[in-house]
């Protein structure tokens, strides 16, 4: 999941930490360093004092054991080594610089550092208590981890000021977009900005603004023609056979076929209607204020419809359990459900075709081969035709309805019928 996180807090959090785990870093280094450096440097000066005080007693067997100003030093022959501590004795066999723990006079844990000398009979023991320096260690420690406390609240501090320099381009960027947006009119933005990569991101917003701009004015041309090219024909066609059929030497089969071009002629109109409506730019789908009612338009659907049944066995009927009313123009329900109605028609052979309409919603059952469930939600892609369909359609009906419908808000569906043959069309309104 990406993150919702600003781009400065981002900026902030990462210098912030840098400076903490760079200042901790470091710290742990130097101290790392400096106890490794004085380990051996104590180890070395012991061994020294030690090797020192074993060659004097070698050279002076009757004078007192020589003195450190730093060091404490005993020299034992193996006939006195009795009298040293325990632990001192386990280790006579063995040169070099051993850590020991012990209870000290005061009663308190001491840790000190014995170096062991041995040579020619002569073992030379040099004792240092580094109890102190672990205690002056402790301090030390102290001080570093309050220091890169220090250091990380110095980088806090620093990326807040650095992220406010660095991102004052890109935040007035984001400000005139924004200002552009509620003026609802757009200005060059490069001008405003260095040559740099804001100023590169300034000119690309620029050039891709100029070229949407150009495409939304050749779909408005676009729009404007087609409506005017289009509806003035079909304008002449519906008041041509609305005066012929004023005519009174007319038969009756003459009358029904003027009746079907009525038909035909408004059905497109609203087919225009509903087209150019997802083609605005906006899309939005405006309502102006105009309430349709459902079973109206179905009741027209209908019998537009019926030409297409020929001489099929098939019934078709109208149940309104409850009235329903939608906020949109009588062209867009009108033209979606032409296409569920007269697909029920064209796919049912035989049976019957019912159309309910009821609790916010109108659904159309029809006695067809039916659907498989995992294609339900794939007829409404475009160019995709149920199994069987003849003639030649183009697939693009329900894909038409589904974005009609993405456009108010409603929901449609297709499922089989549970039971039976057929399928069920689904067109569940938003409440009005």
């Amino acid at each position: 999941m990406l993150s919702r996180r600003k781009l400065r807090f981002r900026l902030i959090v990462s210098f912030a930490l840098f400076g903490f785990g760079l200042s901790a870093l470091f710290a742990f280094a130097a101290l790392n360093i400096r106890s490794r450096v004085e380990d051996q440097l104590v180890n070395s000066s012991l061994m020294d004092d030690a090797k020192y005080a074993n060659h004097f007693a070698q050279e002076h067997p009757d004078a007192p054991g020589p003195g450190s100003r730093l060091l404490t030093g005993t020299t034992k022959s193996d006939r006195t080594l009795y009298k040293l501590p325990l632990s001192w004795q386990n280790l006579a066999n063995d040169n070099g610089v051993h850590d020991i723990i012990e209870q000290g006079e005061d009663g308190k844990r001491h840790h000190y550092k014995l170096a062991v000398y041995r040579e020619k009979g002569i073992i030379s023991f040099v004792r240092y208590d580094v109890t102190r320096e672990e205690l002056g260690k402790q301090q030390l420690l102290i001080s570093v981890i309050g220091a890169v406390f220090l250091f990380g609240l110095l980088s806090l501090v620093l990326g807040l000021w650095l992220s406010r320099k660095v991102l004052k381009p890109v935040s007035e960027l984001a400000a005139r977009l924004r200002d552009f947006r509620k003026a609802g009119k757009a200005e060059p933005l490069a001008p405003h900005f260095a040559d740099d990569e804001v100023g590169e991101l300034a000119l690309a917003l620029d050039e891709y603004a100029a070229r949407l701009t150009a495409m939304v004015e050749r779909d408005r041309e676009f729009n404007s023609d087609v409506s005017h090219e289009l509806r003035t024909p079909l304008a002449v066609i519906a008041s041509t056979t609305e005066l012929l059929q004023g005519s009174p030497d007319l038969t009756d089969k003459l009358r029904e076929r003027l009746k079907r071009i009525e038909r035909s002629s408004r059905q497109a109109t609203e087919l225009i209607e509903a087209l150019l409506l997802l083609s605005r730019a906006e899309r939005r789908g405006p309502t102006r204020g105009e309430t349709t009612e459902v079973a109206k338009v179905a009741a027209d659907v209908i019998e537009s419809q019926r030409p297409q049944m020929r001489d099929k066995p098939l019934d078709i009927e109208l149940t309104v359990n409850e009235a329903v009313s939608v906020n949109a123009p009588a062209s867009v329900l009108s033209v979606a459900l032409t296409n569920l109605i007269g697909n029920a028609i064209k796919y049912t052979l035989e049976g019957m075709v019912r159309v309910e309409i009821g609790s916010g919603r109108i659904e159309v059952i029809d006695t067809g081969p039916g659907i498989k469930p995992e294609d339900a939600e794939r007829l409404f892609q475009r160019g995709v035709r149920g199994e069987g369909a003849g003639g030649s359609g183009a697939g693009l009906g329900l894909a038409i309805v589904r974005r009609l419908c993405d456009l108010y808000g409603w929901q449609v569906s297709m499922r089989p019928r549970s039971g039976a043959n057929g399928a069920i069309a689904s067109l569940v309104f938003e409440p009005a």
